[in-house]
């Protein structure tokens, strides 16, 4: 017979598990901080953050203007397809971050939407920095002289070509004011210079907000040579030239500057 104060080991068996949930048995962190545990996730991690920041940076295509984030301004250049003309100094790009590198064009989900209403809410309008070009008809006012002629030289320049735009800030219609390059013979050309060139546009004049993408020397010199030679716009009577800017003036189309 077993004494009340006697001992046995079913007796100590209780007494571990009572006194063990009393007295919980401190964590071992010993594995935690293994190197050989701790440099995967330090890598994993940092990589992973790096990735996301590459991607936000690069590889994340800005669908509109007001898209455009404020650090992005004067910093950053947009790569893309001009899916349109609309006048003689604005178009529309399709954002194509990575360009080929990214498979753009030859991958089946990257590819540049053919149709308007693929489109819509989905590009980047874009004004040419620095330059003012002829007038086309609209809000019932007569076309400017030239400003067919300017229209179709910038639609067969750029239109369904890459382009490279150095956004400079967003304007008062949300358009993305930008100096516009793009490849022709395989070396980068300025379209804003190579209109002015042709006589086929002026240097944007402005009381305030005008935006040259610190090019306006080399503007004014290149409609300069372009009044010289008689270029486009420049080879009728001065007497009946009108600029526009006095245009958009007459006709109350031009706004204050934002």
């Amino acid at each position: 017979m077993r004494w009340p104060w006697s001992s046995s080991s079913t007796d100590k068996e209780q007494d571990s598990v009572v006194s063990s949930k009393e007295f919980p048995i401190a964590t071992d962190w010993s594995h935690y901080r293994d190197p050989r545990n701790i440099i995967p996730v330090v890598v994993l991690t940092g990589s992973a953050f790096v990735l996301s920041t590459f991607y936000r940076s690069y590889l994340k295509r800005i669908p509109q203007a007001i898209n455009i984030e404020p650090e992005f301004w004067r910093k950053r250049s947009l790569f893309g397809q001009v899916t349109s003309v609309g006048d003689a100094d604005n178009f529309r790009l399709f954002h194509t971050p990575g360009g080929r590198l990214a498979g753009w064009g030859l991958l089946p989900w990257r590819r540049v939407p053919g149709t308007a209403k693929e489109l819509k809410e989905k590009t980047v309008h874009i004004r040419l920095a620095g330059i003012d070009a002829p007038e086309m008809a609209h809000f019932g006012n007569p076309a400017q002289p030239f400003s067919r002629e300017a229209c179709d030289f910038l639609t067969s320049y750029v239109l369904h070509r890459r382009v490279r735009a150095y956004v400079h800030k967003r304007d008062q219609y949300d358009r993305a004011v930008a100096t516009v390059y793009v490849r022709r013979w395989l070396l980068p050309r300025d379209v804003g210079l190579q209109m002015l060139k042709r006589g086929l546009a002026t240097v944007y004049e402005a009381k305030s907000g005008a935006e040259y993408g610190n090019r306006e020397e080399k503007y004014r010199k290149a409609e300069k040579w372009a009044r010289l030679k008689r270029m486009g716009m420049w080879g009728g009577s001065k007497k009946n030239y009108e600029s526009p800017r006095d245009y958009k003036t007459r006709t109350g189309q031009a706004k204050p500057t934002k």
